[in-house]
């Protein structure tokens, strides 16, 4: 079977380099000719573990190609997964101008069956506006199909996802859809549920916003333990253990970031005002989340009174371990934060520091260390943002030989508290004594 995968980001490179992996021949087509160029080379745009070596063995092999022209996408296949982006409007909407591209450009260029898979996260009901527009602007009449096929991969851990998911989620309305989904994933191994397009196009959003629920929730709970003397990780363990409720996302910290969820959740509470439902849940939800920072610099001025001319090393800059993607990343805000107070930063993250250095390049009051360790050097405290697991097997006594002040401000809780006092730190974290 052939393939085409309009959209060249994170999701459209995970969909089309893991379906050629399971032997399809995938064409992608991506609009920048720079990234089409990489691609071809075997190089990735993104980090995404694993991801790089899949492509390769497909180039080898001659199972995936890169095109810019769309056209050329379209006469490709009868099967077109839609994977562009849907960036959040300023009302808190998704700006759906590319999804309805490609399907103004379907309908123009078709010349038999197409079906067309929302991959892109989009609001419910989407799937009647994209079969609206191919109806619109076909030249002639033509049987199409559409069919929602969310994702839900999370980064650093899409390979697995894609390749060994949870479940399928796939909205259809014809039999012979229907017919052709279970063709594409019968070689993986996963319960498929079988929706009509609305349900399934919900159940992305309402997936995402559970999960930014979950976390919000901990970090109450955080906040609440700091009052009473509690250990929110004990507390998460404690409830985790409970199979209707699960450990999953209860990790307490300095709060959500990334593509998905803040995107999503703003979203989710506009679809539902445009319904008429009040969400006043994910609103909250959403405000929590924003005050992490706040809560997080507070903890810095505690630890060291006054910021002014301190210079702080910074670990983690990447919303989350195992990617470079910094977009919506807590790092952001809580750098320019430190920035206003004056302090002097010396950051490092394993992956996302090209990525963060179009946002703060370097100058007198902030510089980019080649490894961990040396972002320590001359540093008054360390701070840090993201959970990368060689940071959580750092030399502690090489950390507090190399700092000015044996202070540390975990907004990951990568540590625990009586071993960073028996190490001779002043260890501050997020909900835990």
């Amino acid at each position: 079977m052939n393939i085409t995968v309009v959209g060249g980001g994170y999701v459209g490179l995970t969909t089309g380099i893991c379906l050629s992996h399971l032997g399809y021949k995938v064409k992608v087509v991506e609009k920048i000719p720079q990234k089409v160029q990489m691609l071809k080379e075997g190089h990735l745009p993104i980090y995404e573990p694993g991801l790089e070596e899949l492509l390769q063995e497909s180039l080898k092999q001659d199972r995936i190609s890169f095109t810019t022209d769309i056209v050329e996408g379209i006469d490709f296949s009868q099967v077109i997964f839609v994977c562009v982006g849907t960036p959040e409007q300023e009302d808190g909407s998704a700006d759906l101008s590319q999804v309805e591209e490609v399907a103004r450009l379907t309908a123009q260029h078709m010349k038999d069956y197409k079906l067309l898979i929302e991959k892109s996260t989009v609001p419910v009901n989407t799937h009647k506006l994209i079969k609206k527009t191919v109806q619109r602007y076909m030249k002639s009449p033509i049987e199409f199909d559409v069919v929602s096929n969310p994702e839900f991969l999370r980064e650093g851990n899409a390979v697995k996802d894609f390749l060994e998911p949870d479940r399928i989620v796939i909205g259809v309305e014809s039999d012979r859809a229907k017919s052709i989904m279970q063709e594409i994933y019968k070689p993986i191994k996963a319960p498929i549920i079988f929706t009509d397009p609305a349900t399934a196009e919900l159940i992305k959003h309402a997936s995402n916003s559970f999960l930014a629920m979950k976390i919000s929730f901990i970090n109450m709970i955080a906040d609440l333990c700091e009052k009473t003397g509690a250990d929110v990780k004990l507390v998460a363990d404690g409830i985790g253990y409970d199979k209707r409720i699960g450990r999953a996302f209860l990790d307490a910290g300095i709060g959500w970031g990334g593509s998905c969820f803040p995107k999503d959740v703003k979203a989710f509470i506009k679809i539902a005002e445009d319904h008429g439902v009040d969400f006043s849940l994910l609103k909250e939800v959403e405000k929590i989340n924003a005050e992490r920072i706040d809560r997080f610099i507070q903890k810095v001025k505690t630890a060291l009174w006054s910021l002014k001319d301190k210079r702080l090393a910074v670990w983690g800059l990447s919303f989350k371990p195992n990617t470079d993607d910094i977009r919506y990343a807590p790092s952001i805000k809580v750098v320019s934060a430190l920035l206003k107070h004056g302090a002097k930063l010396s950051l490092y993250d394993p992956k996302a520091m090209n990525n963060f250095k179009r946002l703060f390049p370097e100058g007198k009051d902030l510089s980019y260390a080649q490894d961990m360790y040396q972002a320590l050097v001359d540093c008054e405290a360390l701070l840090i943002l993201t959970e990368w697991e060689e940071f959580k097997k750092a030399d502690l006594q090489k950390v507090k030989e190399l700092l000015r002040l044996p202070i540390i401000v975990d907004g990951r809780n990568i540590y625990e508290p009586s071993k960073m006092r028996e190490e001779g730190f002043e260890y501050y974290c997020m909900g835990r004594s």
